[in-house]
């Protein structure tokens, strides 16, 4: 398979990803925001394997363009043109016909793929978690469902934006489910009898072993085909709750076996993230009778200090508190986390379902390359609804279809070798020097300014304003290759023995 062409979100930075979107409205040809979504998701090679053979784009006046709500200011035209010019011709493989290859499961219960709603807002009322099944999701994990009162702040909300508008970070102050235990139990029952075929996995916080237990059962008795063990909410800290657990492992035990006896579900043990390693809780879960963990929760965090008010994001009538913190800027804890868990012989056998910044197919990928067998989401859902459930599951069918693998589960840990939790092992004796690709390259310095101000001095411009290196000085760090906005710059093919 050649190396993606990849067509950069800066390229549609302008496009909104509108809901009932008015480009798709005027095309008679094609679905310009759904090519848009792909794009904007990571999932411009399918999206190009399925265009129709001629670019229907190349004999109109762009009506798509004229209807745009900032009209003029996205390219939709040329770059539906790109997918067929400069993606389409290295595509090797047709879509697939059919999905079959995301079909696995979790703890042996069949999923039709590998995605799910995790415990939050997004899988939180009968209503919601229809229509995310509607939509293709192969379950949710419910809002945490607790025996006491939930009373929530507003706002409760905030978030870093990067270039665009879109979502870095996203900070949360927000508790459990406020429906009663019994309003739950009443959706379970609904959500099993008209969705018999989708997993409905409870999340759930006792403040004792008996309300572990007890609620363990009562989620059972009322259709819930797993359950996941709530150790980590950084909101529910008060009191022995949520993180306090996850950080003891006796207590993630304890309460693990209380849930046991009170099921015969699977469990998931979800610990928490605010720890420096999360093996002792997973092997407490296990002890306690866990079949699998989830990981991760949020992470607690402050944001947005106002230099007016002095208070912190969201702020509650000049009041703010530490709160989760989610979104892609936490993937790389996440995929640490996991890798940990995965790698211990002591969990093996143990179901992991990976959460934590996943928005693309791609992301959902390094996930399940590093040991999840299942893949949760809610903050790209937050921030741009169920339907990016087309490009999760298209865009992973896809690659897997491309690589030859005849499910998904063939991947799961193909990449914990090459993972070490020390770089003591890693190779030391060469050098690979950055590659300038002069004819990409504008000139504006950025990789000079890097190297002198933030590296070792060896790269200057010469007087066509052009990128020269000197061997002598340059260590391979690869920060220009970084830094450089016009992606001019690349690893060279070969490794210089160092002298």
């Amino acid at each position: 398979m050649p190396a993606p062409t990849k067509i950069f979100r800066s390229d549609m930075i302008r496009c909104m990803l509108c809901g009932s979107a008015p480009c798709s409205a005027a095309c008679p040809h094609l679905d310009p925001a759904a090519l848009l979504r792909s794009i904007w998701f990571d999932n411009e090679r399918a999206a190009a394997a399925s265009l129709p053979e001629i670019n229907p784009c190349a004999f109109c006046d762009a009506p798509c363009e004229k209807a745009c709500l900032r009209a003029g200011q996205v390219p939709v035209r040329a770059l539906i043109g790109r997918l067929y010019e400069e993606v389409r011709p290295d595509t090797e493989v047709a879509p697939p016909a059919n999905e079959d290859r995301l079909k696995t499961d979790l703890c042996g219960i069949p999923l039709e793929n590998p995605f799910l709603l995790s415990s939050s807002v997004v899988a939180s009322t009968y209503d919601m978690c229809a229509r995310a099944f509607e939509a293709g999701w192969a379950g949710v994990c419910f809002k945490t469902i607790c025996s006491f009162e939930i009373h929530e702040a507003s706002p409760r909300f905030s978030a870093i934006s990067g270039e665009g508008g879109s979502i870095i970070g996203f900070k949360n102050i927000e508790q459990l489910s406020d429906h009663s235990v019994a309003e739950n139990m009443e959706i379970f029952r609904h959500l099993k009898r008209n969705y018999p075929s989708k997993l409905i996995l409870a999340s759930i916080m006792g403040q004792n072993d008996a309300e572990w237990e007890d609620l363990a059962r009562q989620c059972e008795e009322n259709g819930a085909d797993a359950i996941e063990l709530n150790f980590s909410c950084p909101n529910m800290a008060d009191g022995g709750l949520g993180s306090d657990i996850g950080q003891v492992p006796e207590l993630v035990e304890r309460f693990t076996a209380a849930a046991r006896r009170g099921t015969t579900k699977p469990l998931l043990v979800k610990p928490t993230p605010n720890v420096m390693a999360m093996s002792e809780a997973g092997e407490a879960a296990r002890r306690g009778g866990a079949d699998g963990l989830s990981a991760i929760n949020t992470i607690k965090s402050i944001i947005g200090v106002n230099p007016q008010t002095y208070v912190s994001s969201p702020a509650v009538r000049g009041m703010s508190a530490v709160g989760g913190f989610s979104g892609r800027a936490v993937k790389p804890i996440a995929l640490r986390f996991i890798t940990e868990l995965a790698q211990n012989p002591k969990l093996k056998g143990l179901h992991l379902s990976g959460m934590g910044g996943v928005e693309c197919w791609s992301d959902a990928l390094e996930f399940i390359l590093l040991g999840a067998g299942s893949i949760q989401v809610t903050t790209a859902v937050m921030q741009y609804g169920y339907r990016i459930i087309d490009d999760l599951k298209s865009g992973l069918n896809y690659y897997l279809a491309e690589k030859g693998f005849s499910n998904v589960r063939e991947a799961i840990g193909l990449a914990l070798d090459s993972v070490s939790d020390t770089t003591d092992v890693l190779e030391r004796d060469t050098v690979i020097f950055p590659k300038f690709l002069r004819e990409k390259c504008s000139g504006c310095g950025r990789c000079e300014i890097s190297c002198l101000d933030g590296g070792h001095q060896a790269i200057s411009l010469n007087k066509d304003r052009k990128p020269v290196l000197d061997g002598k000085k340059c260590v391979g760090c690869h920060l220009c290759v970084l830094v450089c906005p016009e992606k001019a710059i690349v690893p060279a093919s070969k490794r210089i023995k160092k002298p």
